[in-house]
């Protein structure tokens, strides 16, 4: 319990080095300057704000008025919501909470993966560095503006249940202690799988899952691979034992998250929200992807020659040497955890390229889950994963090769440093937290008040609406404009109309999708459009602060 205790402050001590200087001025400083950030933290105040209150409506979320379903058009984020829930119940503010949930996303993921690898291999400072280069890489380091990507820590957990539904058995195992490999061996004995392997493979699944859309697709992959390299494991005695534990987990994983998928089902049904080969050709990683990184050391030496507009994805120099040693390790090689790894890797390296990649047409068409993909370069994580794993195995087998070395220790340091220096990019650049205008606060607390504020952005600058979604926060009205990474065609249609505001005919169809509110934003607006509103016998002004107007609606 000290030694899990005394990581888990290391790997939080290591997310805020590589993200300072946010633990600075967690409330003052923010990514709210890349609009992804700024839909992420409308969600999680959402999920907080909506679940004492109404939980069954989660999905029909206030924006993209008055379209249904309206998170389902983007990831529901929900653990790390829920992680995050208390602290705006306590009244931290959801910018504060979107940085805490990062920081813990990163460092929670590291000590998971440490967790698993010290089980492994039986030694510390594999863990350690495994779990470094899991979490604090070349992609990760990128992903701050989202959040869903910096909780991957079931992950992890979900291939060490699997391992234990593979290995594990009710009627014994006996611990043999560490092989020459640096992993640690059981003795099978008996048929049975334990109950508790199997509930935790399928709670580890879900967890991850309903953190990101995205790894409930990787992980999937990743455990359905992972069943097929251990295929040979299945053969001996207990083998439909298993294979039924597996089904069970499944089902249970399964039933679990079916209120979840459900909406995403309908969206994709009625509202046509699939990801087209096109579309996915554009997201999808080349070669050059897997040498892009941001990191200080690499980034001015040669990456940023190639760094913009593709997907960081360089595993760094040491991660590979390390997996380079742990597959030329004989006995490591012979480990079916390792060849587990090696298999997810190389998986999720040939996905991440997408159409180019030889029958990827043919799975995008036959299997529903990837038609909501559209990124498929971020299949890349699996590699990044795999290459954590097997820096594990690689440093278990440098132990073993060190034998009782007196400078082990320094040696494995060195390289935890190594590690950490790759992939370091602090100072993080971030940018100033902008105060939400007091004049929302003028909205009515009614729920029958609809907003719509103006310029109404679409196309290519959708994202812009995601500063209205910041200011939601503060008041979580139904509001007309939206921003994700799907816009609903009665949305396109209808900004493309409301460019006559405040024309009568505009008025009118606004109130009969129930717009009881505008809110004005001068600097983005014409000045005739900001007269024409002030002449208009049907828009009354509530408070004008000097860079916003907030009208109310009148027949």
């Amino acid at each position: 319990m000290r030694r899990a205790a005394a990581l888990l402050a290391a790997f939080v001590a290591m997310a805020v080095l590589h993200t300072w200087p946010l633990a600075s001025d967690p409330a003052g400083l923010s990514r709210l300057d890349n609009d992804d950030t700024g839909l992420n933290t409308w969600i999680i105040a959402w999920v907080a704000h909506i679940l004492p209150r109404d939980p069954l409506n989660l999905f029909n979320a206030p924006i993209f008025h008055p379209e249904p379903l309206t998170l389902a058009y983007s990831e529901h984020i929900l653990v790390p919501s829920l992680m995050g829930a208390p602290l705006l119940w306590a009244g931290l503010s959801p910018v504060v909470a979107y940085n805490l949930l990062a920081l813990a996303g990163l460092a929670f993921s590291g000590w998971a993966m440490s967790l698993v690898m010290i089980r492994w291999t039986g030694s510390v400072t594999a863990g350690f560095v495994s779990g470094l280069l899991y979490t604090f890489n070349a992609h990760q380091l990128t992903r701050i503006p989202h959040l869903q990507a910096l909780h991957i820590e079931f992950l992890p957990l979900a291939l060490y249940a699997m391992d234990n539904v593979l290995t594990a058995v009710r009627t014994g195992v006996r611990s043999t202690g560490v092989r020459s490999t640096g992993v640690r061996s059981t003795e099978v004995r008996g048929t049975g799988v334990s109950a508790s392997s199997v509930f935790w493979l399928a709670s580890a699944f879900v967890l991850q899952a309903l953190c990101s859309n995205y790894t409930l697709v990787f992980l999937s992959a990743a455990l359905l691979v992972a069943a097929l390299v251990r295929l040979p494991e299945w053969m001996g005695p207990g083998r439909w034992t298993r294979a039924a534990a597996l089904a069970l987990a499944g089902v249970l994983a399964v039933a679990a998250l079916a209120p979840f998928l459900w909406p995403y089902y309908l969206v994709s049904r009625d509202q046509g929200l699939v990801r087209s080969l096109d579309e996915v050709r554009l997201y999808s990683a080349g070669w050059l992807d897997y040498m892009a990184t941001a990191g200080r050391l690499h980034y001015d030496w040669w990456s940023h020659h190639i760094f913009e507009g593709r997907t960081a994805l360089f595993p760094g120099v040491v991660g590979l040497l390390l997996a380079g040693v742990a597959i030329a390790d004989a006995p490591v090689r012979r480990d079916p955890r390792a060849r587990m790894a090696l298999a997810i890797g190389l998986t999720g390296l040939a996905l991440s390229f997408g159409p180019a990649l030889p029958g990827y047409a043919w799975l995008h068409g036959h299997v529903p889950v990837l038609q909501g993909i559209r990124n498929a370069a971020r299949w890349g994580v699996l590699c990044l994963t795999a290459v954590a794993m097997l820096g594990g195995f690689g440093m278990a087998a440098l132990r073993r090769s060190a034998g009782g070395s007196p400078y082990w220790m320094a040696g494995a340091l060195a390289i935890a440093g190594l590690v950490t220096l790759e992939a370091l990019r602090a100072p993080m650049a971030f940018s100033p937290v902008i105060p939400i205008p007091g004049i929302y606060d003028r909205l009515p607390a009614d729920a029958g008040s609809v907003l719509v504020e103006f310029p109404m952005y679409t196309g290519r600058r959708v994202s812009e609406n995601a500063r209205y979604l910041v200011a939601a926060t503060r008041h979580f009205r139904p509001l007309v404009n939206g921003y994700s990474g799907f816009q609903p065609e009665p949305y396109r249609a209808r900004a493309d109309r409301w460019r006559a505001f405040p024309s009568d005919d505009v008025l009118d169809e606004m109130q009969a999708v129930g717009v009881s509110h505008v809110m004005l934003h001068l600097g983005d607006l014409t000045p005739e459009q900001v007269s024409a509103a002030a002449l208009s016998p049907r828009l009354a002004l509530l408070e004008d602060d000097g860079e916003r107007r907030l009208y109310r609606v009148s027949h």
